[in-house]
């Protein structure tokens, strides 16, 4: 066989999943082990070369055909140098990842932030697929994003572009300090921890809302309520929207890109929460700024990063 295939690398705290990819995007095969960070960097490292090794062992390919192994990690990072400044859920620091695991893979090896890596992947097998330009959020515990211009990760000087979770957006008489340590980040609003803290914040005040019998409040049961005709509930979700339409209007004339998309688990609440997002996108951007741009839902859900860090090497 002389097919060329990719390796991706999708690093957790808690497991490490790995996928071969041919060169446009397919999926070919995944495998995950556990990530075992209380062993240490060196451990981590050694399981992440083995399970790259094992997983083209357990495939039909041989390992002559990997053209290169791409890797995503939350953290601070040197990308060019693939340099690990800081990763606190692994416990990295200082870790120069891309000099050792070269070392031992013997292949090309290029490491980038994750909400950077699952934006690729969107854009080069996902729902960007044949778009060049494209910013992605993702609404989880936090939101992350990534930008890809002309089919290319947008880094920035220090590898801080994308960053869409800490735009100042909120206004001050609203704004609440963000884990950041700066105050009205879109984090705080539109992320399932910023939908969780209004709706405890709704059922403190005494606000008559359906979630005061829910005892451990999640986003989803704000989404459901919301849905379901409680008024308490429809504004949280709305302020949500609110703020990440607002925030595309914004993108859009800085960077004018062709689709939104938006994954995470916040994103499951579906058109009922693309809707609004949409309605407000309208309203706040220019007409030449939004004319053909579409918002979307993402497609590949936890198979982003790993098709993403495998399109590092394609991407090139």
């Amino acid at each position: 066989m002389s097919e060329k295939i990719v390796v991706g690398v999708d690093i957790g705290g808690t497991s490490i999943k790995v996928g071969i990819c041919d060169s446009e995007g397919a999926l070919l095969h995944t495998y995950e082990g556990p990530t075992e960070v209380e062993k240490g960097s060196d451990a981590v490292c050694d399981n992440i070369a083995a399970y790259a090794r094992l997983i083209v062992e357990q495939s039909s390919y041989e390992w002559d055909q990997v053209e290169g192994v791409g890797i995503g990690i939350a953290g601070f990072l040197d990308i060019p140098r693939g340099f690990v400044h800081k990763s606190v859920n692994l416990f990295f620091e200082n870790v120069p990842l891309k000099d050792i695991l070269e070392a031992k893979l013997n292949k090309k090896v290029l490491v980038n932030n994750d909400a950077n890596v699952a934006a690729l992947g969107e854009a080069w097998a996902g729902a960007g697929r044949g778009i060049s330009d494209c910013v992605c959020y993702t609404l989880g515990t936090g939101v992350g994003g990534g930008v890809i211009i002309n089919g290319k990760i947008v880094e920035g000087y220090k590898g801080m572009a994308g960053e869409l979770g800490h735009m100042a957006i909120v206004p001050d008489l609203e704004a609440i300090q963000c884990g950041c340590g700066n105050k009205g980040c879109l984090e705080t609003v539109s992320s399932a921890t910023g939908i969780i803290r209004m709706a405890k914040d709704a059922v403190e005040r005494g606000d008559r809302t359906s979630l005061s019998f829910v005892e451990n409040i999640m986003a989803k049961d704000v989404i459901d309520a919301a849905k379901a005709g409680d008024e308490v509930a429809a504004r949280i979700v709305n302020r949500a929207a609110f703020y990440l339409g607002k925030s595309m209007a914004t993108v859009a004339v800085v960077l004018n890109p062709q689709r939104f998309i938006i994954g995470g688990g916040v994103s499951k609440a579906g058109e009922f929460l693309f809707e609004q997002i949409r309605d407000v996108f309208r309203k706040s951007t220019p007409n030449m700024a939004q004319e053909g741009v579409e918002i979307v839902p993402a497609i590949l859900g936890n198979d982003a990063g790993v098709v993403g860090a495998a399109g590092l090497i394609i991407r090139a």
